[in-house]
């Protein structure tokens, strides 16, 4: 068995993204038939995946807490929507500010210390004993998952083959919609067991242990390859290749890195320009920009404007109108509109799973396309619910978003995410992927702070008919700036990606 693998005698010198691309093969030259991941591979997939369970858990549990937050602190309507926007505001600045940090400090770096952050945050959160730090404590949050956006994305996709790179990528996102589901679920088996105010700081504080778990798991994997080699750091670049691609047999045995970025007749090594001003310096960086920016951040409008607030259009439309007279009541009225939220959010599990399965074969632009129209037409049945009664409206309701979580996930609210960290060169890829993300979070803050007070002034029905423009031009900006981004990302790197699908 340990003669399993036995590569060429003469290696001539291939590129990071070729070793990682290379199948391994027999001592007789033959091929094996799968390119199975390296240990150190799943490694990183796995601690990658938190960030993203993270963030759906904070955030959309904000939304089933919300009413117990507001009673605890007594908090007045400008106060109640900085407490849903902070951490939204929160990863806002994180993605640029610090996941762009992954291009100067290291993606490992970077990959630790957002967790770190997180972690501390979070303690503090549980412990907040006025509004000024329950709102500085979900900001601090939101910077730590900012900076998750870009890093968790390029860990995943500077460290495995390109085949199959989307549906990693996806399958670690997917975790989002996992956090969402537990963190609905959360509350409801808390407000079981302890039916109090109080609550809220439970359910926050069980993410801690977890956490905590991942930061230590963070020290133990190798740095990209693919940035060692762009600071022209080819001895260390080597070294982590070796340590990423670390098999029983090894396979390959050596390695001899090529540098991309080596140019003889410049006399040497080439390091880039980079930096957020580097992403308007050119036209390809230009239309990157805004394909990665701009349907992120209409998608967003509507994702996190129907997910934070799934609870409360549903506490509404399933009649508590009812007057609440006591802690019981706010407590029976939660856990109600938990449990319909629970169940709406299995959809995104269903939809990223679509996406995961048809992301290589009908690319990243199409189902993006496709996923902003579905968008709508869900939006449009659960506009259409709020002018019926009794089951029917129930049913066009519940409708309409289970086709919406569906439809997002398998289109928009995945690929938007996939693209931001692929479309861009590696030298500017966290600048890039952090700028996207920074610019899309505008829209989910606008959606947390504004959405209370266009709940009361202009209604349920007309708020879901204006994101469903916000959805039908996603799709027409999508077209328009289209770049499909399948291939390997040394591709990206060098610029060699056709602007066409």
């Amino acid at each position: 068995m340990n003669e399993m693998f036995d590569p060429p005698r003469r290696n001539s010198g291939k590129t990071v993204q070729q070793y990682i691309d290379e199948i391994p093969v027999w001592a007789d030259g033959t091929a094996v038939e799968s390119m199975p991941m390296t240990g150190m591979q799943k490694r990183i997939w796995g601690l990658a995946i938190a960030g993203k369970f993270f963030e759906g858990l904070v955030v959309f549990m904000t939304g089933v807490a919300l009413p117990l937050i507001d009673k605890d602190f007594g908090l007045h309507a400008a106060e109640n929507s900085v407490v849903t926007a902070a951490t939204l505001f929160g990863i806002l600045i994180g993605a640029t500010l610090l996941g762009g940090m992954a291009d100067t400090f290291g993606r490992k770096r970077m990959f630790i210390a957002e967790m770190a952050l997180f972690v501390v945050f979070l303690v503090l959160l549980t412990l907040a004993q006025s509004f000024i730090w329950l709102a500085i404590c979900l900001f601090g949050i939101g910077l730590a998952l900012g900076c998750d956006y870009p890093t968790a994305h390029m860990v995943i996709a500077e460290a495995v083959p390109s085949r199959g790179r989307g549906g990693l990528i996806l399958g670690a996102f997917a975790f989002q919609a996992v956090g969402a589901i537990c963190g609905a679920l959360l509350g409801v088996i808390i407000l079981g067991f302890h039916p109090a105010l109080d609550a809220w700081r439970w359910m926050f504080a069980m993410a801690i242990v977890p956490a905590v778990l991942v930061v230590w798991g963070r020290f133990f994997v190798v740095d990209s390859a693919h940035w060692l080699v762009t600071r022209g750091r080819m001895a260390e670049a080597t070294a982590a290749t070796m340590q990423l691609l670390h098999r029983v047999p090894q396979y390959p045995k050596i390695v001899e890195l090529v540098n991309p970025h080596h140019d003889e007749a410049a006399g040497g090594h080439v390091h880039p320009k980079g930096g957020v001003s580097s992403l308007f310096d050119n036209a390809k960086h230009r239309r990157a920009t805004y394909l990665a920016s701009i349907p992120w951040f209409l998608q967003d409008l509507s994702t996190y404007g129907i997910g934070i607030f799934t609870p409360v259009i549903l506490a509404k439309t399933l009649g508590s109108a009812g007057k609440i007279t006591s802690v019981a009541d706010i407590v029976n009225k939660v856990e109600l509109s938990a449990k319909g939220t629970a169940m709406l959010d299995v959809l995104l599990i269903v939809g990223i799973i679509a996406a995961i399965l048809m992301v290589e074969r009908a690319g990243r632009i199409k189902l993006q396309i496709i996923g902003f129209i579905g968008c709508a037409v869900g939006l449009g049945l659960a506009a259409l619910s709020q002018s019926m009664a009794g089951s029917m409206q129930l049913t066009f309701l519940f409708a309409g978003f289970m086709l919406f979580n569906f439809m997002t996930n398998m289109g928009p609210n995945a690929q938007t995410y996939l693209l931001a960290g692929e479309v861009f060169p590696t030298h500017i890829r966290g600048y890039g992927a952090g700028f996207a993300a920074s610019f899309a979070k505008i829209g989910a803050v606008l959606t947390a702070f504004l959405f209370p007070f266009l709940l009361k002034d202009i209604g349920t029905q007309m708020l879901l008919i204006l994101l469903i423009g916000s959805s039908l031009l996603g799709a027409l900006v999508t077209w328009v700036f289209r770049i499909e981004t399948r291939g390997t990302l040394e591709e990206v790197s060098l610029e060699r990606v056709s602007p066409q699908v």
